[in-house]
């Protein structure tokens, strides 16, 4: 196969993903990084058209995700866009980009081939979802990893309540609400990466991928993770967020006499009431939803209920456009927040359903 370069799509005018092969390989970068990389929806669309022409070229055996820039792979999704949506608009722009990003999650789970995902950096929410999902994921010591959503009045998406449900004990339960990033070490313990690659041999790792199997390059390059936090604190990780609301999340938090959990309440005190009780909604359910596909068609669900609830764009204006810091949420309380409030989040769409779980792409990528 000969060498190609696709760094500017047919409009001749968006260079905000790189594509190219070199030898087995193709490479997609990110090339967003004055926005840290965050996706939009054209970029999301044309990974995909990517991946289905990598899937069909028998001379591509690896594709290799990285990102653009000194700061991370990927910051998330546009959110200023969806802020301006869902104050401005009807919502169906971000609903829109909800379905094709969440069926490309699903699509990177399945993809029949080595997908090496190069987790270095800054790596939150929608992120997550282009990497996290891969067949390889590559943190370094530079990896931050993180679903923040409920600080911006949302809910962990693109498959993040599927994986952090699969986290050893509660510390799924923690890094979904608290939306606090872990480093390489915990990132493994957590199930969200496989490997550990110092940053500086990164260029090495990815030329080497061009002329080698993934196993023999992994071979090559792996080392041993530097020491993570979570692990220590799993005792009182596992049984304050063993409870069975937020509230009381809460208060064993703020009883178990530890600075650590101390903080940890405080914390989660600060974010969307009603963000903190649908996301814990959302992970225990997802644990007893089985695959991805069921998992993402509920995300779906909470993410377009999110859309007509007043903490999303309150937050994001907080925490992006005004940058006050200070979000007023509606309802202000976690006991103001009732039951029937979360379970909106929760309704079926009808015509309108992400429809992912009657689709069977389960299949076993060996690399």
């Amino acid at each position: 196969m000969t060498d190609t370069d696709d760094t500017v799509p047919a409009t001749g005018t968006d260079d905000s993903l790189l594509l190219r092969t070199e030898g087995r390989a193709a490479y997609l970068t990110l090339n967003r990084p004055k926005a840290l990389n965050a996706l939009t929806h054209a970029m999301v669309r044309r990974i995909d058209r990517a991946l289905t022409a990598w899937e069909h070229d028998p001379a591509v055996e690896t594709v290799v995700l990285t990102g653009a820039g000194e700061r991370g792979l990927c910051a998330g999704g546009d959110i200023r866009a969806i802020h301006d949506d869902a104050r401005n608009g009807d919502g169906t722009a971000s609903a829109a980009f909800w379905r094709d990003e969440y069926r490309l999650n699903a699509r990177i789970a399945h993809y029949p081939k080595p997908y090496v995902a190069v987790m270095d950096g800054i790596v939150m929410g929608g992120g997550v979802g282009v990497s996290a999902h891969g067949s390889v994921r590559i943190v370094t010591e530079r990896s931050k990893i993180a679903m923040p959503e409920t600080g911006i009045g949302f809910v962990p998406d693109v498959g993040g309540t599927y994986l952090l449900a699969l986290a050893p004990g509660e510390l799924g339960t923690h890094l979904a609400l608290t939306g606090a990033p872990v480093g390489a070490g915990d990132a493994l313990l957590c199930g969200l990466a496989d490997l550990y690659v110092p940053s500086e041999a990164l260029p090495r790792l990815l030329a080497a991928l061009a002329h080698a199997p993934v196993r023999q390059v992994l071979g090559q390059y792996a080392q041993q993770e530097p020491p993570g936090e979570l692990a220590a604190a799993r005792p009182w990780i596992d049984a304050c967020y063993a409870a069975d609301t937020v509230e009381e999340i809460i208060d064993r938090l703020l009883e178990h006499g530890g600075s650590a959990a101390k903080e940890t309440a405080e914390t989660l005190l600060a974010k969307s009431p009603t963000s903190l009780k649908v996301t814990l909604a959302a992970l225990r359910r997802a644990r007893r939803l089985g695959p991805l596909e069921n998992v993402l068609d509920q995300e779906y669900r909470v993410s377009c209920a999110a859309l007509t609830a007043p903490d999303l764009v309150e937050g994001i204006r907080a925490q992006v456009i005004d940058k006050d810091r200070r979000p007023r949420w509606t309802p202000p309380t976690l006991a103001e927040v009732t039951d029937a409030d979360v379970e909106r989040f929760f309704t079926p769409l009808g015509e309108r359903e992400l429809g992912l779980a009657a689709s069977d792409t389960t299949q076993e990528v060996p690399w």
